[in-house]
């Protein structure tokens, strides 16, 4: 008798363990499966940058560019040029585990001819994006309100920002709206004041467009021809950190890490501020087809200088 309960109890403790070692694992594929989930279903990458969704939102034979996700990482929106030379902007939205298939956003049902340049805004209340109907004619910021499922209709925002033909929108959790002018070819930024974007300041920078605010503005992201090699004409990706009396660092390229002898462009930040997403072109044919890719941000870390 004693000899049944001192094996029933050596049973119930081995039971035991093999149910704590199932439930570690469990959540350690489950944290996994998390963080892939977020990022569209895909593995997120290291120190090499990888095609951001083959054949789902990076697909051969057209143009991608800009993705932005929303700050709770349960929504994407991108934009792709076709072979018609329209670009429109597309997205999806996490449903349980599961992300949506993907569907034009259509955001002025219409009444503009192209979308493109999607930003979610930190708090997740607005898209901003840029609307057109003739390139380099009628460049103006757009954006949408959150509703509850939905979005609201579009309006083309009320701010000097849109006296002039702009490009990519974009600003950090605290700060105003960053954006290139298409007319003066230079970079401003708005400061944020009521709700609104006041007047515009020129961002004191030497070189770049479609520049990017990181999420918690300590450097800034732009796409520029190489500036180390005068026989190259390709863009590549360069980065400006924050000195500490608020001006801005010399423009530093990312290197190989990032940058290869095609072009590199429209830089941005997930809203974590952990992956860097560009895109870069399919090859060198000068045709203009890109894909999205996306790397660690780690690369930009190892070129911050020591303050």
């Amino acid at each position: 008798m004693k000899n049944n309960r001192t094996k029933l109890s050596v049973l119930v403790f081995i039971l035991f363990l093999s149910a704590c070692k199932s439930e570690k694992s469990n959540t350690k594929g489950d944290n996994l499966s998390i963080e892939e989930v977020s990022y569209f279903g895909q593995k997120p990458p290291g120190l090499i940058p990888e095609v951001f969704a083959p054949g789902k939102v990076s697909i051969n034979g057209r143009t991608e560019s800009t993705v932005s996700f929303s700050p709770n990482m349960k929504e994407m929106y991108f934009d792709a040029m076709h072979e018609d030379r329209i670009t429109q902007i597309y997205f999806s939205k996490l449903v349980g585990d599961s992300w949506t298939s993907i569907k034009k956003a259509s955001f002025t049902k219409g009444n503009k001819k192209e979308e493109l340049q999607p930003f979610v805004s930190p708090n997740g209340k607005r898209i901003y994006f840029v609307a057109l109907d003739s390139i380099f004619s009628d460049e103006r910021v757009w954006y949408v309100k959150r509703l509850k499922d939905s979005w609201s209709e579009a309006t083309k925002l009320d701010s000097p920002i849109n006296d002039d033909k702009i490009f990519f929108p974009n600003h950090s959790k605290n700060d105003g709206l960053y954006y290139y002018d298409l007319s003066k070819r230079k970079t401003y930024y708005a400061p944020q004041k009521n709700g609104q974007f006041i007047e515009p300041q020129e961002v004191n920078i030497s070189m770049g467009h479609h520049a990017f605010i990181s999420p918690n503005n300590d450097y800034l992201l732009v796409a520029a021809r190489n500036n180390e090699d005068e026989n190259r004409k390709d863009n590549d990706i360069y980065v400006y950190f924050k000195n500490q009396d608020k001006t801005w660092s010399n423009p530093i390229n990312l290197g190989t890490a990032v940058n290869t002898l095609l072009n590199e462009k429209v830089p941005t930040i997930s809203p974590d501020g952990k992956y860097l997403f560009f895109g870069r072109d399919e090859n060198d044919t000068g045709g203009g087809l890109a894909n999205i890719h996306w790397v660690s941000t780690e690369v930009i870390e190892k070129l911050r200088p020591a303050q």
